[in-house]
């Protein structure tokens, strides 16, 4: 599950490539999180799961979906803008090392052992490696840029970190309360920055739902179900394989 979740999200970046010809990075994040808002509420209304009542739980999972999606969804788009899908999927394959430093230093986290911190480093040179032609096509890229791709990681690492408090959420009314607020707080920035949204091709519509439906409501669904049982270092191993098949 973690390879072929790993294989899809690699796809989110040539998504999101194709969407910043169009579209500005926060309408990137706010069609992704509301796309896969939708999708989540439909998969919670077909098998017909219990809502939850409590409030406190709704602003809760609401704000996480602010850190885990809204943030880390638009600032990669925005350096995807400046620098290479390849070097943005590199960039993200550090969310391993930022979960284990993270996890380590997190009240009831995992302890970072040293077969964990090797594994993590050697899985990283893997992907560097496997990924050096993309890396040398971006030789040019901006170092802010980078900066913001390693910021969406750290949100990623501690996102995964909180989201343990939360097992005994049922997965789909998690996914969907947290991708609808990240939703409701991305799609109003993202009219004020950018104005109404014009898309013109057919690709950017496809890119669109192919990124809001298949690499967040479909994946979703199995990470919040497989989260819990790995926990966050091993979940994050995903981001090793997504530079390969981006």
């Amino acid at each position: 599950w973690i390879v072929l979740l790993g294989a899809i999200w690699g796809s989110s970046f040539i998504f999101n490539a194709v969407l910043i010809r169009e579209i500005g990075p926060l309408w990137v994040s706010g069609l992704r999180v509301g796309i896969a808002a939708l999708g989540c509420w439909v998969v919670m209304f077909a098998l017909r799961k219990p809502i939850p009542r409590d409030l406190w739980l709704w602003v809760q999972l609401g704000l996480l979906g602010l850190l885990a999606y809204a943030i880390p969804f638009s600032l990669f788009p925005l350096a995807q803008a400046h620098v290479a899908s390849g070097v943005a999927a590199i960039v993200n394959a550090l969310t391993p090392i930022m979960t284990v430093i993270v996890s380590h230093f997190w009240m009831g986290g995992e302890r970072a052992t040293r077969a964990k911190s090797l594994g993590v480093l050697a899985g990283f040179a893997g992907v560097a490696i496997l990924a050096s032609p993309a890396l040398a096509a971006g030789g040019n890229s901006q170092l802010w840029a980078i900066g913001a791709c390693l910021l969406a990681t750290l949100c990623y690492a501690t996102s995964l970190n909180i989201t343990r408090s939360y097992k005994h959420v049922e997965p789909t009314a998690f996914a969907s309360i947290a991708l609808t607020g990240a939703a409701i707080a991305t799609v109003p920035v993202a009219f004020f920055a950018e104005g109404m949204p014009v898309i013109t091709r057919a690709e950017t519509w496809g890119a669109a739902l192919g990124l809001g439906l298949i690499a967040t409501t479909l994946t979703f669904q199995i990470m919040y179900r497989i989260l819990p049982r790995v926990g966050a270092t091993n979940f994050s191993a995903t981001t090793f394989i997504a530079p390969v098949s981006t």
